[in-house]
């Protein structure tokens, strides 16, 4: 090889090393430029143009195994906990699109049922929102809202004999539709309350599920397929960051029926139903990062719907009335969901 030919190709080999070198420092300087500016916009509301986005994935395991343990056991098992939550925020100077999107997904296997899995959690929460800033508020917008809810697989009543011969619910049964136009106080991304005075919700399932009992299922009537409501609605969000390695988030939704009325269910029982019966959800998520990507997260949501009533009995195979015997039976109506989490992390 000439000298020319080896002199062109160490200047080749030095150029694509010092253009390489010059991306990756630029590169870095964004970064920091950008989680500067997601780090003003967290507490600020800026005439700006730009898209933020953030989300964490948390996926956690848990294991066991036992032979001849004296103390007894499940001889074998094995948990899977995911759960992600994301949003992505488009400003656009005086208007902002905010989108979040929550997703959970939970099996337990264990030895004494075959390891056939048993579902512990399943949730799809999507809502978009997009608000315009009114010309004498900083923190004031007219904003339309759109939320979906529902879940990715069926259901089932695992205290039941013969359990997986019917399922309790799937995907889109039941699916929540809420259409809202309201105002929004907002100060950046991490403070946001909207409220509507009109709201529509509507409630979606298959009448194999609301042609089960002569009462329908999750609020809509036999053999329907649709429940509309009309009433108003709340939902608040707040995110804290109490340092680089723990975040609590919590969410509180409201609504009220216009047009509830009392209803009697096939055993004559009345269930008493009115615009102050309000159907509540609350979420709350604690995350504490332990390493760069490990983490502990506990979760705790709770939810009142009194479309969806509870009973501590159930009907056998043999028409008996059963006790199920499940434990916070005290609870009642309230439907309460807690996970405690350690696994994998990944922040976007």
């Amino acid at each position: 090889m000439s000298r020319y030919t080896k002199n062109s190709m160490m200047r080749i080999v030095l150029s694509t090393c010092f253009v390489v070198l010059i991306s990756i420092t630029s590169l870095q300087a964004q970064q920091v430029k950008t989680d500067a500016f997601k780090k003003i916009l967290e507490n600020e509301n800026k005439d700006t143009v730009a898209w933020v986005h953030s989300g964490t994935l948390n996926v956690g395991f848990n294991e066991g195994f036992l032979h001849n343990w004296s103390a007894g056991g499940e001889l074998g098992a094995l948990a899977i906990n995911s759960l992600f939550s994301g949003s992505l925020v488009r400003f656009h100077r005086r208007d902002i699109w905010t989108n979040n999107l929550d997703l959970a997904y939970g099996l337990y296997y264990a030895y004494s049922n075959h390891f056939v899995p048993h579902k512990t959690d399943d949730r799809i929460d999507l809502t978009s929102k997009f608000g315009v800033r009114l010309d004498s508020s900083k923190y004031f917008y007219l904003t339309g809202l759109f939320n979906f809810k529902s879940q990715f697989t069926k259901a089932y009543d695992y205290g039941m004999q013969r359990w997986d011969t019917a399922s309790t619910s799937k995907f889109f049964s039941p699916a929540y539709f809420t259409i809202a136009v309201g105002v929004e106080y907002r100060k950046g991304t991490d403070v946001s309350l909207f409220y509507s005075p009109l709201a529509a919700r509507i409630t979606v399932a298959d009448r194999y599920y609301t042609n089960q009992s002569k009462d329908g299922a999750f609020g809509v009537p036999y053999g329907k397929t649709a429940m509309f409501q009309l009433g108003s609605y709340f939902s608040g969000r707040y995110v804290k960051n109490f340092n680089k390695c723990m975040t609590f988030k919590t969410r509180l939704d409201l609504y009220s029926n216009y047009l509830a009325k009392d209803r009697v269910e096939s055993d004559g029982t009345v269930i008493h139903n009115s615009p102050t019966n309000i159907y509540v959800l609350w979420d709350n998520l604690l995350t504490w990062k332990i390493s760069k990507l490990f983490n502990l997260t506990f979760g705790l949501s709770c939810i009142y719907d009194n479309d969806i009533p509870y009973s501590s009995m159930y009907v056998d195979n043999t028409g008996k009335l059963v006790d199920k015997g499940e434990p916070g039976e005290n609870l009642g109506w309230l439907q309460t969901k807690q996970i405690f989490t350690l696994g994998f992390l990944y922040k976007i």
